[in-house]
């Protein structure tokens, strides 16, 4: 079934980059505009190109040639639910041979190189058993030497910035000339994106990276970042140079997480270059597990990979995590390293405008890859499996389906475990970061025939409404199923009509103690003239004065103001209060909004006024794979999205938009719940 959320609007949409490319419009054209929002409430919507990657031509890229890859479990160290694990740099064929190995980074145990893998191995954990992980900056090369970034890191924004020493550190620089990009040592610090109720020293705090403990840092930078040893000292631990020790506590419902890497300003070049993986967290309580329509436990499909697990374990519960990537012929990964990748725009850059000279607003690779392969394939049997989707793309929406109507699915859970009850679906929407659990039924395709997972998301911003499909030769395939292995036994799986899933969601939502207004917004530059250049991405807040007006180069209307992340802290929940945020969207994408430390409910939508930007029309409840717990929402143009979530631990947090180039340049705040900690940084 569709819903009206997969399609919001008429007509073609296109990019943004290929709009100013052509000319055809203005860059603020598509922001507020004087009494109209241009592509919210209409609009002229033309067809845009194959979009550009590096020297690779996806197209001469076979198809379904390599097996998928299962990732196992994660081997602790020893000691159960605990673990070390270092990122590490190495080779890895992504690319069918006989291209070459493409050098990434990921996660291993750092006590066994063979762990390697991109993406990372997956962390099992149990609900109410903490895990404890020390996390190691192992980018280093066998002499102890720091490794260089494999992507270009523009040093003109507000990142992490180590050369600026403890006193510069965490800031936006200023320059006297356009600098190139920073090949110093890469900090890091990673986050489980999904685990609620941590403490703040454990969520990956974007200002409390550090720097792997190398042989050759340059005197004068800095090694950790501007939280690091607050967290360090809060935690009552000492951590190794190089290395962070967080524990996390299980404490939330059976559910699907993952890790990356959430460094300032440099998020969307770490986890591009590899470091993920999933995070599962499981419930042996019956209470926690659904029940079958007939009475009794049900059975979903399993086994996912274990420890210990023999070899040729056959699994029926599987990890997929798509991304989109780029390569050039040698078979690296490929970056943009330079602004006019996005809109042809070559400069003046700062200092001499606002202009960041590498940063891109959006990247959207033209490869697609699944756990770490380009196009691979998985030999199934003809019954039912359990697949774990992960949206790890950059700024990529995935619209999911297979292209052969005998295939069934049905979503059982999202980000914050199972849904209130299965939702059969034709198609599965899934913005930057979101994660489906799902049943997919294989028992009515013939044997011996392969069926395709496709995506017709856009190679584009995604608006929420009409929109040229993806290359269907390219990045409208994701993978291949070939139903050719005979059943091993009876498909004792419970159909998931027949699933009643925990009945621990509630129907009515408490009355919040506190309603906040905030805003998305985009900046356009205020040094040059036509075209306007778009130079940030933001989020705000809805101001107490009606009046008020956003900054320079913000189109936004009257009563919202933005805020960078350096400015005071805004949202400052009581503990253990209720809380609803009003989402207000006043730019011309969709924007998948993650708010670190809970789970929420999503309690509905409504169109924005194109003159005043407030409410109108009636409310959009939401769709029915978002009747659960999530942690990461669509928050659609020309719309206010609401969500409502409990805050149950103090701490210093974060909440940003996932398309990772617009967290990396101020689409990012930090947040906190309860107040100011004694000696926090100021």
């Amino acid at each position: 079934m569709k819903n009206e959320n997969l399609n919001r609007k008429k007509g073609i949409r296109m990019s943004r980059r290929q709009l100013l490319k052509a000319g055809l419009i203005g860059g603020a054209t598509l922001f507020w505009h004087g009494d109209t929002l241009f592509g919210l409430f209409g609009g002229e919507y033309v067809a845009f190109a194959a979009i550009p990657g590096g020297t690779l031509d996806p197209k001469t890229v076979p198809k379904y040639v390599s097996p998928l890859v299962i990732p196992p479990a994660m081997p602790n160290t020893g000691t159960a639910h605990t673990y070390s694990i270092a990122v590490k740099q190495f080779g890895q064929q992504i690319l069918p041979p006989p291209f070459p190995q493409t050098t990434v980074w990921s996660y291993g145990a750092s006590n066994n190189l063979g762990t390697l893998n991109y993406p990372a191995f997956t962390i099992e954990a149990v609900r109410g058993t903490p895990t404890n992980v020390t996390w190691i900056n192992g980018l280093v090369d066998g002499s102890g030497n720091y490794l260089p970034h494999l992507l270009p890191v523009d040093p003109t924004l507000h990142w992490a910035n180590p050369p600026g020493g403890i006193s510069g550190r965490d800031m936006r620089p200023t320059f006297t000339a356009t600098p190139g990009p920073y090949t110093g040592p890469v900090p890091i610090v990673t986050h489980v994106h999904g685990m609620e109720g941590v403490e703040d020293w454990s969520d990956g705090y974007a200002e409390a990276w550090y720097l792997p403990n190398a042989i050759n840092i340059p005197a004068g930078y800095a090694p950790v970042g501007t939280w690091y040893d607050f967290f360090n000292e809060k935690a009552g631990a000492s951590w190794a140079l190089g290395t962070a020790a967080f524990e996390y506590p299980n404490s939330q419902r059976p559910s699907t997480a993952w890790y990356h890497d959430h460094t300032l300003g440099m998020t969307r070049l770490n986890v591009y270059a590899g470091p993920a993986g999933l995070y599962i967290v499981r419930s042996e309580n019956p209470a926690d597990n659904p029940t079958s329509a007939g009475g009794g436990a049900a059975v979903l499909p399993g086994p996912a990979p274990q420890l210990g697990d023999p070899q040729n374990t056959r699994y029926y519960e599987i990890p997929l995590a798509v991304q989109d990537r780029s390569f050039d012929l040698g078979g690296e990964l490929f970056y943009p390293n330079n602004r006019a990748f996005f809109d042809g725009f070559i400069g003046p850059f700062i200092p001499l405008s606002d202009v960041s000279p590498i940063w891109n607003p959006e990247f959207f690779g033209n490869h697609m890859v699944v756990n770490g392969q380009t196009w691979p394939f998985l030999e199934v049997e003809p019954r039912h499996y359990r697949f774990r989707l992960l949206n790890g793309c950059q700024s990529r929406f995935l619209i999911l389906s297979f292209d052969d109507p005998k295939v069934d699915i049905w979503q059982i859970g999202n980000e914050g475990g199972f849904l209130r009850s299965p939702v059969q679906l034709k198609e599965i929407l899934m913005s930057p970061a979101e994660r489906a659990d799902i049943i997919v039924d294989f028992s009515q395709v013939k044997f011996g025939k392969s069926v395709k997972m496709i995506n017709r998301g856009p190679d584009a911003p995604y608006g929420g409404g009409g929109f040229r499909p993806s290359d269907p030769q390219t990045t409208g395939q994701v993978m291949q199923f070939n139903v050719n292995i005979a059943l091993t036994g009876i498909d004792s799986t419970t159909p998931p009509a027949q699933l009643v899933l925990p009945g621990d969601i509630p129907q009515v939502l408490p009355t919040p103690d506190v309603t906040r207004g905030l805003a998305l917004l985009e900046k356009m530059s205020t040094t040059l003239g036509v075209p306007p250049i778009p130079v940030e991405a933001l989020l705000g807040i809805k101001a107490a004065d009606p009046n008020a007006n956003a900054g320079p180069g913000i189109a936004a209307p009257p009563g919202f103001i933005e805020k960078l992340w350096m400015d005071e802290i805004t949202e400052n929940p009581e503990l253990n209060t209720v809380e609803t945020w009003e989402i207000y969207n006043f730019t011309a994408d969709a924007h998948p909004i993650h708010i670190h430390e809970v789970f929420f409910q999503v309690i509905n939508r409504q169109r924005l006024d194109k003159h005043t930007g407030l409410p109108i029309q009636n409310l959009i409840p939401p769709a029915p794979w978002e009747n659960g717990y999530k942690d990461t929402v669509i928050a659609y143009p020309g719309e206010v999205t609401r969500v409502q979530m409990e805050f149950g631990m103090e701490g210093q947090f974060v909440w940003h938009c996932h398309i990772v180039e617009h967290e990396d340049n101020e689409m990012m705040r930090p947040y906190r719940i309860g107040n100011v900690q004694p000696g926090q940084p100021g």
